[in-house]
């Protein structure tokens, strides 16, 4: 078994001794990060370990004091995040993340802005093979739609583009523990099969290790344990320690 995700394959998204944070406070120490093509890459922790930091500092969101940001082995530390977009880099935040106002069809269309007419049209029709349950759905309005529609649609939206990677903020905040499996297995999950470098950061780690190829474990912003997901999982140091109450509880469900 590898000892490294790195070991995998060549990284579609990596970073390297990153350093980030807010001001002058550092927030993550140095963390290596490895997301290959066709792979779920997970990052799991307590409350306050860094992640959103780690992933804001991927995006160009918050400051990076040191270290980098690669997008196949292509230097892109601190670059903003509509050229990352434009780069093939794909993101889905945990809030605000549709246009509630507007119909499925629309916001699609929203998330191919940068494409032509005829472009548009074919990334929709290719979008839709990857989730054809919007399929009958484009003519609703996103208001009036369940958690994890509304949530498909948000990532469907991010695809319009092409990305080569996908970073997800915490799919499943807000959603039931079915809705939390829907999100994570037939749409996170999903996106790995078809050949995109998902990066997931995520509060509930028991399901989201569940359905992951690979995991770092942060704490206190940085990387506490690198390792297959399934052995993050099975790891009873792991979970006491780390991860808490979130996997003795969801495991319970």
């Amino acid at each position: 078994m590898p000892t490294s995700s790195a070991d995998a394959a060549p990284s579609a998204l990596a970073t390297r001794g990153l350093v980030a944070g807010y001001g002058d406070v550092v927030v993550v120490h140095g963390v290596d990060v490895d997301v290959q093509k066709g792979r779920l890459v997970t990052v799991v922790g307590p409350n306050g370990a860094g992640k959103s930091t780690l992933l804001k500092a991927i995006l160009g969101l918050s400051k990076v004091m040191d270290g980098h940001v690669m997008l196949d082995g292509a230097e892109v530390t601190g670059q903003p995040l509509e050229l990352l977009a434009r780069r093939g880099i794909g993101y889905v935040p945990q809030v605000d993340d549709v246009f509630e106002t507007l119909r499925v069809s629309e916001n699609l269309e929203m998330g191919g802005y940068l494409l032509d007419k005829s472009e548009r049209a074919a990334r929709l029709d290719e979008v839709l093979e990857i989730f054809p349950a919007l399929k009958p759905k484009m003519r609703r309005f996103l208001g009036t739609m369940s958690g994890g529609e509304r949530k498909m649609t948000a990532v469907a939206r991010a695809l319009m583009l092409a990305p080569r990677v996908l970073v997800l903020d915490e799919p499943t905040a807000g959603l039931s523990p079915a809705l939390t499996r829907v999100v994570l297995e037939e749409q996170a999950r999903v996106l790995a099969h078809h050949g995109k470098a998902v990066l997931l950061v995520e509060q509930k780690a028991h399901a989201a290790l569940e359905i992951s190829d690979w995991a770092y474990v942060l704490v206190r912003g940085s990387v506490a344990k690198s390792a297959p997901a399934r052995e993050v999982l099975g790891d009873p140091d792991m979970a006491e320690i780390f991860l808490g109450a979130t996997v003795r509880n969801e495991g319970a469900r």
